[in-house]
């Protein structure tokens, strides 16, 4: 497995996919002034997946990527079990071979399993597929639990692999893969911990309360908007801390996941969401700050398990 220096942040392109989401669409024309505010200041990882739009995020990426050194970035894409074709006997180069086209590429950086469904297969697959490969990316795992992470390990090892990486939902209002033992086994086995939905859709930005919720027709108020009393508690002491540290609110989440270790995906779909991610990699917040951040967090009980997590254990 080849090593790759990595950013510490990565840059979602999840939004990127125009599903509804974030309730907008996204120009190409927007989103490459975001690519290039990243790519001129050396955030250079980029997450996406094909089934973000089905496609339409690894193209967009793609487009950005074309006539640059391929050295110049860094490339984080997934199997995803629910878009493989079951009947076929090569799925994981079938996806791998769509993927590459998307994004122009002939190399992924970074590999995931984006989830546990039919895991020992998949896992398995991925491994035989890059087994004995000199030039293998980071594989990793993606919403696995502890026991389920490391099954996956083993199974890579036994094909002469290792995993590289996690990819789990983790912030301030949602740190299962903490309680659960997953970091601390990740910081023991040298392997990246990726925090993704760290400012949860944008609910610990500070933009939101309950005079200003949500956009009614995206799917993230459903989640959001019912909970907003309690977020407004939390997003004001974000707001105290960024008084603090000079900085805008939602740099406090991002700063504290990279203080817990882990290398936070940012999703970008402004210039300035770049540009909060540049200035949260300068903040280094106090012992004290982390646990009042997390001990307020842990006296509003929230509870805001997405359909696609489990217990972490």
């Amino acid at each position: 497995m080849k090593e790759t220096k990595l950013a510490k942040i990565a840059l979602g392109a999840w939004a990127w996919g125009n599903d509804g989401t974030f309730g907008d669409e996204l120009s190409i024309n927007s989103l490459k002034l975001v690519f290039d505010r990243a790519m001129e200041n050396g955030l250079n990882l980029w997450d996406t997946a094909y089934v973000y739009g089905m496609g339409t995020s690894e193209k967009t990426l793609g487009h950005f990527l074309k006539g640059l050194d391929k050295n110049s970035y860094v490339i984080s894409d997934k199997f995803t079990p629910q878009a493989a074709n079951y009947s076929s006997k090569t799925a994981v180069k079938d996806m791998l071979e769509i993927e590459y086209n998307n994004l122009g590429i002939d190399k992924m950086d970074i590999f995931w399993l984006h989830n546990t469904v039919d895991r020992i297969k998949w896992i398995t697959e991925i491994a035989q597929y890059f087994e004995g490969d000199l030039d293998a990316p980071i594989i990793g795992v993606s919403n696995h639990n502890l026991s389920e992470i490391k099954e996956a390990d083993k199974i890579l090892k036994e094909h002469g692999l290792r995993l590289g990486a996690v990819q789990n939902h983790y912030s301030l209002i949602n740190r299962s893969s903490e309680d659960s033992g997953i970091l601390d086994f990740c910081r023991e086995n040298d392997i990246y911990f990726f925090s993704y939905m760290v400012l949860e859709q944008g609910a610990l930005s500070g933009k939101y309360n309950k005079s200003n919720p949500m956009p009614a027709n995206s799917d993230r108020a459903r989640i959001y908007n019912p909970v907003l009393d309690k977020l407004e508690i939390i997003n004001e002491k974000l707001r105290v801390l960024s008084d603090k540290y000079d900085v805008s609110p939602a740099q406090i989440p991002v700063a504290w996941a990279i203080a817990k270790g882990t290398l936070p995906i940012i999703g970008v779909t402004k210039v300035e969401h770049v540009d909060d991610a540049l200035k949260a990699m300068n903040i280094s917040l106090s012992e004290d700050d982390i646990k009042d951040l997390e001990d307020l967090a842990d006296s509003l009980n929230f509870n805001l398990v997405r359909m696609w997590e489990k217990k972490m254990e």
